[in-house]
């Protein structure tokens, strides 16, 4: 409990016309918990020892006097928060300075670029050792003077041309197993056994802008990754085959049941998982041991 006093020693002196009015002593307790309890003590005072109460202007002024104290409070405490923060911001700097990891040399900084650069050399020259290339966006492969792209379903075949090709001047012949692309005059683009049967009768070809062969080919066996398009280019590597889902919604339940555990097993495979298939051995085993606990199990091996 804080107590605020203020006393007036008795003048000794006579009182004369120009002496400021005697001070009037006054004594409240506060307490913290009621601050407008002690205000409302300090109004009753000054009402009865003054007449600031029987001016017009009492609100008003009381306002400024709280928004005054208000004001330098805020200012006070804003201060303070600023103090704390850059001694916190200090204290953070001389932490970071007694932690922080010696420079990196420029010669140390070459070597792992350089390093960074062997990786991925060695990378590329295993990719080509194994015979197989990462396939493009298309799930195909671009080739120097054409391109291919597929589906499960489908693949289509890109075939760049002169500005203005007509299609009589365009040869394309499609069989069962065999594809020969070309223009006329010319030695053809295309001429090779296909990776898999196609249905002729689903297979189109058209000049797109008279600027390059669009071919469609339709799978005959819809259920499988073509590695190469003709027999002879370089193969892609079907595990990094992305499909696309949206096309999922389009197949009847049976492929798309299909085609989801194909990617599933896919994907397991890159991660070193089991498939679909491994796993579903791995519950049936699970299953039998459960109900035959009068076995033992703990030498055997399990593959």
């Amino acid at each position: 409990m804080a107590i605020l006093s203020e006393y007036e020693e008795e003048d000794q002196k006579k009182p004369t016309s120009s002496a400021p009015p005697a001070r009037k002593p006054f004594s409240v307790a506060l307490d913290p918990s009621d601050p407008l309890g002690f205000l409302e003590k300090v109004f009753e005072f000054v009402a009865k020892e003054t007449d600031l109460f029987k001016s017009d202007s009492l609100v008003k002024d009381v306002n400024a006097v709280v928004r005054m104290v208000k004001d330098k409070v805020e200012a006070e405490d804003k201060k303070r928060e600023q103090v704390k923060i850059e001694e916190n911001l200090a204290a953070e700097k001389k932490i970071n300075a007694a932690v922080a990891p010696p420079p990196v040399k420029k010669e140390e900084v070459k070597k792992e670029i350089f390093k960074e650069e062997e990786k991925e050399s060695g990378s590329g020259a295993e990719e080509e050792q194994n015979g197989r290339r990462a396939p493009n966006k298309g799930n195909g492969l671009d080739m120097d003077t054409y391109s291919w792209a597929q589906s499960l379903q489908e693949v289509n075949i890109t075939v760049p041309v002169p500005t203005g090709t007509k299609s009589r001047f365009v040869t394309c012949e499609i069989k069962k197993n065999r594809i020969k692309v070309g223009l006329k005059g010319q030695p053809p683009v295309l001429d090779g056994d296909l990776f898999e049967s196609v249905k002729v009768d689903d297979c189109f070809w058209s000049i797109e802008d008279q600027k390059s062969i669009s071919i469609l080919l339709t799978k005959q066996n819809q259920m499988e990754w073509w590695k190469y398009l003709v027999k002879g280019e370089p193969e892609i590597d079907t595990q990094k085959v992305e499909p696309e889902n949206s096309r999922l919604a389009d197949l009847d339940p049976e492929t798309r049941s299909t085609v989801e555990k194909m990617m599933f097993d896919q994907r397991q495979k890159q991660m070193g998982l089991p498939s679909s298939d491994e796993m579903q051995k791995q519950e049936i085993l699970k299953k039998f041991m459960a109900e035959h606990p009068e076995m033992d199990f703990s030498k055997t091996k399990f593959n």
